[in-house]
């Protein structure tokens, strides 16, 4: 894709958001902007300066045990793990570590841990990383399925964010639509790009873009 705009956070210059202004559609919405978070989420430098900056929510957090990694963030969940027990955050349970965790997700969008997993989310304190948030469906979903499971959220980090609080759950992130103030996101059946006949430029989710 071309006109590609490279945003650097304000918490970390050496952090950087690949934004492509266009036409897309994720699971639930429809966007104007494409946010490349590739390197972010695999290259282990992003990823460790992103994990610095996140743990900084939780150092006063009396607890977490386990990390529910969405969107392909368990690079960056291992680093949050370390960055954790470095930082002296409080773990509850009985091998006082962290649990980095990913779910299963069936065709409706809700999560699942297998009974073998279980046990890492029953009554442990929660934090779900998500790569990117736009209307906050994903992470009500996630939040539904930890409770579900007897898991306790205590908060809720990402990469990018155009929500602050979802459910009650103040949701932290390393971008905002501050750092894209034109950013929107739109119901598929009220997009502006549909109305005026503007053909999608791709199809988006948290694994990359299809072409159209």
């Amino acid at each position: 894709m071309d006109n590609i705009i490279k945003i650097p956070a304000k918490c970390n210059r050496k952090i950087e958001l690949k934004a492509i202004p266009g036409h897309f559609a994720t699971n639930h919405s429809h966007i104007n902007y494409y946010l490349d978070m590739t390197p972010i989420k695999y290259r282990h430098t992003e990823a460790q300066l992103v994990a610095k900056e996140m743990v900084k929510k939780y150092r006063h957090t009396t607890a977490v045990d386990a990390i529910v990694c969405m969107d392909g963030c368990e690079v960056i969940g291992a680093y949050l793990a370390e960055e954790l027990t470095a930082a002296g955050i409080m773990s509850l349970n009985s091998h006082e570590c962290v649990n980095v965790i990913t779910p299963e997700i069936n065709s409706s969008g809700q999560i699942i841990f297998r009974e073998n997993v279980e046990p890492m989310v029953l009554h442990k304190h929660v934090v779900v990383l998500i790569a990117s948030a736009t209307t906050g469906k994903t992470i009500q979903q996630s939040i539904d399925g930890i409770s579900y499971y007897g898991g306790i959220v205590e908060g809720v980090s990402a990469l990018f964010s155009a929500v602050d609080n979802v459910g009650g759950v103040d949701v932290d992130s390393i971008f905002t639509t501050s750092d894209i103030p034109d950013y929107a996101t739109y119901r598929p059946g009220a997009c502006p790009f549909c109305d005026g006949k503007q053909k999608l430029d791709a199809i988006v989710n948290s694994f990359g873009y299809s072409k159209i």
